[in-house]
């Protein structure tokens, strides 16, 4: 494994989910009645002890994954929420223990995994930067001799010696990333907390990430953001439901993860009321496959609404939020602009948005509907629908940088030139 950073065989992790059955109360005689027949049971059936637990549920994390990384390499992991992708950083950062399978790595790995991990709470600013230094085997000349281009990126020296637990998160990730990113590890493995930071710390931070493998370093790098992934990374894993499913280029990667968010559903079900109107399904159409939305181009939004009783001011109004749960959109009707739900029946609605303007990243829905006279509420439905907004045809990849904006408006420049020779006259 001389060129080989990173072994996985066969690799599998099992959590088991205990189900405690929920009562109202335990009577004297339930718990003697209950000591009885366990009695009973090691007396009756003593292997019984060995069997399967009713109560517990084994869930599979990982389950059977096989990968080499090279030394060098920088390799995306992808995969929808669930996936198993934060198990498996975890597993090779050594923070959990694999139930099954053997991984070998070469070099020292520097993590920076959800917020926090890797620090201690108690410890300042100062002292966690050589802390991490030493669990990484630097000597403390070494770890001074980066400490100050550590602080200086990370933008904390004001509260250097203030304990961790006071910052903020992005405070905290501004930190543990510089110290992951600069005191040189041959593995540096990267979840998605840069969503933390602002736009001008991710940027930082991809830059960092790219300069760590041109030093012939290996990043491991995790996120939802096809744009950073296809920018870093040359080659890609993509987890599905604990299995690795592609190992490959990148391109290829990026293709299976979108094919993949197409089992992802993008439709809203609900039930009706005999009581009061209900919104039965949301339906969101995005103009390409996966729940991919295209910047520029249409998209609608499907609603039903099953009305019993006749209602007079029906309001429905829907807000889009991103991945960090900001509204970035409110689009709101009334009744006495499009009438509705003034008799029994079941209603549909479109509302269509001509050209998406919203900035690439993920979204979802929050749908409220109520009667806009008294203002009561009939319903609130949150998070549902997701997507995302992609950018296709940008040869720029620097101009679609994510946190970068939340909304691109349209615009046109004027350019008008100035004769030199009335400037030098004037």
């Amino acid at each position: 494994m001389s060129d080989i950073a990173i072994k996985v065989e066969h690799l599998s992790k099992k959590y088991i989910i205990s189900h405690q059955k929920q009562e109202r109360y335990i009577a004297l005689r339930d718990v003697i009645t209950d000591k009885i027949k366990h009695i009973g049971n090691q007396i009756l059936k003593p292997i019984s002890k060995n069997r399967h637990n009713p109560d517990n549920e084994e869930f599979w994390s990982l389950k059977d994954i096989c990968f080499e990384i090279e030394q060098g390499d920088s390799v995306g992991i992808i995969g929808h929420n669930g996936a198993g992708k934060s198990t498996l950083l975890k597993i090779l950062s050594r923070i959990t223990e694999p139930t099954n399978g053997t991984i070998k790595i070469r070099g020292r790995v520097a993590s920076l995994l959800e917020v926090g991990t890797g620090f201690h709470p108690e410890l300042t600013g100062r002292e966690n930067i050589y802390l991490n230094g030493a669990i990484l085997g630097m000597s403390k000349a070494e770890i001074k001799s980066k400490f100050d281009e550590i602080v200086d990126f990370a933008g904390v020296e004001k509260f250097l010696d203030t304990p961790v637990k006071r910052y903020s998160s992005g405070m905290y990730v501004r930190l543990a990333f510089a110290v992951a990113a600069h005191l040189e590890p041959e593995i540096l493995v990267v979840d998605e907390v840069l969503a933390v930071g602002d736009a001008a710390f991710q940027k930082k931070c991809l830059g960092k990430m790219q300069d760590v493998a041109k030093q012939g370093r290996t990043v491991l790098f995790v996120s939802h953001n096809m744009q950073a992934i296809s920018a870093l990374t040359q080659h890609c894993l993509v987890l599905s439901q604990g299995r690795c499913i592609y190992q490959g280029s990148t391109e290829g990667g990026i293709t299976t993860y979108l094919q993949e968010g197409a089992n992802i559903s993008s439709i809203y079900k609900g039930s009706p009321s005999l009581l009061e109107p209900k919104i039965t399904r949301v339906e969101l159409r995005t103009s390409e496959p996966g729940n991919i939305q295209a910047h520029g181009e249409p998209m609608d939004i499907f609603f039903e609404i099953s009305t019993p009783v006749p209602i007079d001011g029906a309001a429905l109004s829907f807000q889009v939020y991103n991945s960090m749960k900001h509204p970035v959109l409110h689009l709101l009707t009334q009744d006495s602009e499009l009438p509705m739900c003034r008799e029994p029946g079941v209603f549909h609605l479109i509302c269509r948005i001509p050209k998406v303007r919203m900035y690439i990243g993920r979204y979802s829905i929050k749908v409220y509907f109520a009667e806009r006279v008294g203002g009561k509420k009939f319903q609130i439905l949150e998070d549902i629908c997701p997507f995302e907004v992609a950018v296709y045809g940008q040869t720029r990849d620097y101009y679609w940088y994510p946190g970068h904006a939340t909304y691109v408006e349209e615009y046109e420049w004027q350019v008008a030139q100035i004769n030199q020779d009335s400037l030098m006259t004037a």
